[in-house]
């Protein structure tokens, strides 16, 4: 089964980053990706669909951890299409390195690692054992871009 075929099943549709449709680039100058041997570095990639933030706020005030947790799921799948983007087949994923994981919440949350959970299960179901999990440390922030409630950037082996 190819990873286009596990998108399928699990009715994942990725966005398509192509010919500048990458939003980060609206929060200023930046790659989408770079490539140093055979570890593909991503840009931030945050919880975007059709040019709207998904669950706005801190987490623990007007969002729920179930909705970060949403919201974390959302930009996996953005990193995948990051990683579709950029390498132009999801078969060249040898394993995901790292997350470097934020999340936007109030000073008395401190089960951030239950919300990038939704990220981490994502980038699992698709890849799986063991090329879907990697390291990942989450940090509790005060505010991030656009009231956005996460957002990750990560380093992938790649073939």
């Amino acid at each position: 089964m190819t990873i286009e075929d596990r998108l399928a099943e699990l009715g994942i549709t990725l966005p398509d980053f192509s010919d500048g449709n990458y939003y980060g680039t609206t929060y200023g100058k930046m790659k989408t990706h770079h490539i140093v041997g055979n570890v593909l570095y991503l840009s931030g990639h945050t919880p975007v669909q059709n040019g709207q933030v998904l669950h706005p706020g801190r987490v623990g005030g007007e969002i729920t951890p179930e909705q970060g947790y949403e919201a974390a799921r959302l930009t996996g799948i953005n990193m995948i299409a990051g990683m579709k983007h950029a390498l132009g087949d999801l078969g060249r994923v040898k394993g995901l390195i790292r997350c470097l994981c934020f999340v936007a919440c109030e000073p008395d949350f401190n089960d951030v690692h239950l919300v990038s959970s939704g990220c981490s299960d994502v980038l699992f179901d698709v890849f799986g054992d063991p090329a879907g999990i990697g390291g990942r440390a989450t940090i509790g922030v005060q505010s991030l871009c656009d009231k956005m409630c996460f957002e990750t950037w990560s380093e992938v082996e790649i073939a």
